[in-house]
């Protein structure tokens, strides 16, 4: 018996167009840096993070679900010439209180939090921000800069130092601390040396917040954001090596220094001891113009989701299982199934509109430990795809019947 193909699931609404994939031609060819940090790849730097991203789906936002962008509100408004996020007045609350659980966290006495958290919290006069601003400002004022604000990295300010720490809370008065250098220094300052609040910034800089009352239309109060966030684009380990190994177009960096293509491999492979399995079935598949994604399988119980084009323009359509073999298919299953869990994984599948596939990666059995050590055993690996289907006996009768 065949097993059905399904043809994807479109999606009803897509907001985007399909961007030329990585690798562009040799003249357009970008080189792209990431860093290893704590077990995780990570591109720090906002522009490769989302040519990396819209160019093949690759990782995903470290703060989003998915696209590397975040907006620390999504409602923007223009006050007095300038446009702000909008947040409401327990949002704003919500806010203060991570930051000062950040802040105890971080080694300040309760007095040192509350009087920070006091200052961030009191209203700005919009012409003292007017001040700040400048020539800047006077701009706003003219519409010449108009809508162009909210574009601005989703309510991140540009003037922010990225911190090599990952998205790390960054409270805006512990910044003030700190050197514009240095932005890692902001994460050693003396909490008993009463800092003051940071110098007002422009635009994405502050918030407008909007208090709740009863018969409508509450007090607006311009306020600084409490804190600002560094959005990254996490990569899997599948994903940079694939970018690193076959496509060339990214470096990863540990403790500054480039890795290379050996060393990454043997990194990588310290960190998940089945790495090697489950980057001969990444690479299988983006070979074959799939996109895998990992992050969803933990949520129907798989190792990878096959997406058409990407996932902003399909559903998934499998939902992949990876198993390891030798050549007469015995070896220890990297997840061993009884018939019961099998099929409810299958019914699970199917519930949700997609299809099983177990891939078995087949390992020569001459394949030796010092040839695993580089990522030329590759080349003696083989891939196969079995799809399992449930056999429903009711749909058996009747294609018998029509027969």
């Amino acid at each position: 018996m065949y097993a059905d193909f399904r043809a994807p699931r479109r999606r009803l609404r897509v907001t985007e167009e399909l961007e030329a994939p990585l690798p562009l031609s040799p003249r357009e060819r970008s080189h792209f840096q990431a860093e290893l940090l704590n077990q995780h790849v990570l591109v720090c730097d906002p522009e490769h993070s989302q040519k990396i991203h819209d160019q093949g789906y690759f990782g995903k936002g470290v703060l989003s679900r998915s696209r590397p962008e975040h907006n620390i509100s999504n409602q923007w408004e223009q006050h007095e010439g300038v446009f702000l996020p909008v947040v409401s007045q327990a949002r704003y609350e919500e806010l203060l209180k991570w930051v000062g659980s950040a802040l105890s966290a971080q080694g300040w006495d309760e007095e040192a939090v509350h009087q920070t958290l006091l200052r961030l919290s009191q209203p700005i006069q919009m012409e003292d921000v007017r001040n700040q601003m400048g020539g800047e400002g006077e701009a706003e004022e003219n519409g010449e800069r108009g809508k162009e604000e909210p574009e601005q990295e989703g309510g991140v300010s540009p003037q922010m130092k990225r911190s090599r720490r990952g998205s790390e809370v960054e409270p805006e008065a512990k910044r003030s601390c700190s050197s514009e250098q240095d932005s890692d220094s902001s994460l050693d300052c003396d909490p008993d040396s009463d800092p003051d609040p940071a110098p007002l910034v422009p635009g994405p800089g502050f918030l407008l917040v909007v208090s709740d009352s009863e018969t409508g239309g509450g007090v607006r109060e311009v306020r600084r954001t409490p804190f600002f966030l560094s959005e990254y684009l996490q990569l899997s380990l599948e994903e940079a090596f694939f970018l690193v190994y076959s496509l060339g177009c990214l470096s990863v960096y540990l403790q500054q220094e480039p890795l290379s293509i050996v060393q990454l491999w043997r990194t990588f492979r310290s960190l998940r001891p089945d790495f090697i399995s489950s980057y001969a079935v990444y690479h299988h598949f983006r070979s074959k113009g799939w996109v895998p994604k990992g992050g969803g399988g933990a949520k129907y119980g798989v190792d990878l989701m096959l997406y058409r084009k990407g996932p902003p323009f399909y559903h998934a359509s499998y939902s992949v299982v990876i198993e390891r073999a030798d050549d007469a298919f015995r070896a220890s299953p990297l997840r061993p199934f009884s018939w019961r869990s099998l099929a409810a994984l299958s019914r699970i599948t199917a519930n949700v509109s997609k299809e099983l596939m177990l891939c078995y990666i087949i390992y020569p059995a001459d394949l030796s430990e010092a040839e695993l050590d580089s990522p030329v055993c590759l080349r003696r690996l083989k891939v196969q795809e079995v799809i399992v289907s449930r056999w429903v006996s009711s749909r058996e009768r009747a294609e018998q019947d029509d027969i």
